[in-house]
């Protein structure tokens, strides 16, 4: 599957972030930054899945 979200480390552990701008996530007005490494992986995964499942409910 293509990704379009992955992870990079930050000062205080991961951040989930959009390959083709570079900016991190953010969910109901919260920058997904400072994730445990499973939780950063987690979020990245179902967010490319959501995405190209053509699943709107994701859309930032």
């Amino acid at each position: 599957m293509p990704k379009r979200f992955d992870i990079r480390h930050d000062d205080d552990g991961r951040t989930v972030f959009d390959i083709f701008t570079g900016h991190a996530v953010v969910i109901a007005a919260v920058p997904q930054v400072g994730l445990d490494i499973q939780d950063a992986d987690e979020l990245a995964e179902l967010l490319d899945h959501k995405t190209f499942a053509n699943d709107r409910s994701l859309r930032q």
